[in-house]
């Protein structure tokens, strides 16, 4: 090697060494600002924790505690209940894998902390990190989700696993089968809160809770804080308080207005795709013209969605007939223009689409409005081509508002949420079946693997799920009523008390009776 190329290489490795930023400066420098509860407890640093901890985080090759594990850590760590918003890449998981080290008891076999997540990737995901961080100090983890058989999960169950991460189903299907104990669990995760209910997890949720004791301290994150998600926090949490760090991509305090990219001729099918990601509860869409308040309601139609269309053309009383279906939950997408929406007042509209930026930018301010209302959560979408981002981006800076710009999902990112709902609800009904039923159902078996040989073959049964998914997916995710009486002392909703009793009379019995246990073995 000359001397003129070992210079080289070596002011190329002094750039890289100058162009290298650690993970946790990189994203303090983008946190824009900290909302903590009125008793907030000191952020801590990597010194402050015990030893074993920092060595922990050492392996994991942290040099310094992200700034959404130094901020809430110390909850966790005093026993709070907290909820915290941080996006994904932030450090997230570390916030309550590193407490755990602390926290679980490796003399005791039993299972001591589950931390419940959307996705089997993301268990694993997690998984993977607690390994990482546990090494060397006797703490147990253990993945489970459904898609795979029971065996190697159950093993590892059985042999103390003190962490179980996992999704709602599976976890709900090893409590009925007796082979996960949560009898003495003191610590309750749920990451991407959001997200699980969107997938339809909720009910599975709720039985969980009939199988935990009430005395544990319970962290909930989540990207975004709808209604439905601070309601899921006042049926799980204890006095919780909230953490926020507010990031350039992430907006907290204000309503989100995000945008995807579309080109003209694609805008139907990406609306279809950002419905089937986003899953709102219920939205508007806004369209500058009659003309394509008509076609967007066809285009809906079509794909399955209860949408309805609201014109100029229409006269009072057909408008208050398609108003009052709406604020009943009769219909669950409303199609419209500006003047047509003029004076809409629908509590607890969970988004406004724009199908096309307005025409005018105050207009814009009056579409969003219509979302986010009296206190509640909401979110404003656009669907933009080249010009229609700039004219966007104009508004933004006028209004002083953020954008946040989102990757337009693929036909593949929608046939995989499909597909997660699909499998959550079909593992939900199995878990109701008799023995005897599943038997009658195993004479299909042979049939499925004939047809998974030929893929026109296999279209056959992508048609049945397909049928199943419009007629039963194709609605709101069940999740917590939003319930905007009092809450009582300690977070939980009047009555709540009640309804968990029930459900531990209703699961625990169930699930012990002698006769169905004979027809499962059979």
């Amino acid at each position: 090697m000359t001397d003129e190329s070992r210079n080289s290489a070596s002011n190329d490795a002094q750039k890289k060494e100058k162009q290298y930023v650690d993970p946790a400066d990189r994203i303090a420098a983008e946190i824009t600002g900290i909302t903590e509860p009125e008793d907030a407890l000191p952020p801590i640093t990597l010194e402050d924790l015990p030893e074993k901890v920092r060595e922990a985080c050492f392996r994991a090759g942290w040099n310094k505690l992200m700034p959404v594990q130094a901020h809430a850590i110390p909850y966790e760590l005093a026993r709070r209940d907290i909820m915290v918003q941080s996006r994904t890449g932030s450090g997230k998981t570390g916030t309550y894998l590193l407490p755990a080290l602390e926290r679980v008891d490796t003399s005791k076999s039993y299972t001591q902390m589950l931390i419940l997540v959307p996705t089997r990737e993301l268990a694993l995901q997690v998984e993977y990190e607690a390994t990482t961080l546990f090494e060397g100090t006797g703490i147990t983890s253990c993945a489970v989700y459904g898609g795979v058989g029971y065996g190697k999960q159950v093993e590892k169950l059985n042999n103390g696993a003190h962490v179980v991460i996992g999704t709602p189903g599976r976890v709900l299907d090893h409590l009925i089968r007796h082979t996960l104990d949560l009898s003495k669990t003191r610590i309750l995760v749920f990451d991407e809160a959001d997200r699980m209910l969107s997938i339809g997890f909720y009910p599975d949720m709720v039985e969980i809770k009939g199988y935990l004791p009430r005395k544990r301290s319970t962290f909930l994150l989540s990207a975004t804080y709808p209604p439905r998600v601070i309601q899921l926090a006042g049926e799980f949490m204890h006095k919780p308080s909230m953490l926020s760090l507010s990031h350039q991509q992430v907006h907290v305090v204000d309503t989100p207005h995000v945008f995807y990219n579309a080109k003209p001729m694609d805008k139907d099918r990406v609306l279809v795709r950002v419905l089937e990601v986003e899953n709102p509860s219920s939205a508007i869409i806004f369209c500058n013209t009659k003309a394509n308040v008509h076609y967007v309601t066809a285009v809906l139609k079509g794909f399955g969605y209860d949408a309805d269309e609201l014109s100029a053309d229409l006269s009072q009383s057909k408008r208050e007939k398609v108003l009052t279906k709406l604020r009943e939950g009769n219909v669950r997408f409303l199609v419209a223009t500006d003047v047509a929406a003029r004076g809409i007042d629908i509590p607890e509209l969970s988004h406004v689409i724009l199908y096309e930026p307005p025409e005018d930018r105050e207009s814009y301010i009056h579409r969003a409005g219509r979302t986010g209302r009296a206190g509640a959560s909401g979110e404003v979408i656009s669907l933009v081509d080249i010009m229609q981002k700039l004219e966007l981006e104009r508004i933004g800076n006028y209004y002083k508002i953020s954008l946040q710009e989102r990757e337009t999902p693929t036909d593949e990112d929608v046939a995989k949420i499909a597909g997660q709902r699909l499998t959550a609800m079909l593992e939900g009904r199995l878990r109701g079946k008799t023995g005897l039923e599943k038997e009658r159902m195993k004479r299909f078996v042979p049939l499925l693997k004939e047809l998974s040989q030929d893929d026109e073959q296999l279209l056959l049964a992508a048609q049945l799920l397909d049928e199943l998914y419009q007629q039963t997916l194709h609605t709101p995710p069940p999740a917590p009523e939003v319930n905007k009486g009092r809450q009582q002392k300690g977070g939980e909703q009047k009555g709540q008390r009640k309804t968990q009793g029930q459900q531990r009379r209703h699961t625990r019995p169930r699930r012990r009776k002698p006769a169905q246990k004979r027809s499962e073995q059979s």
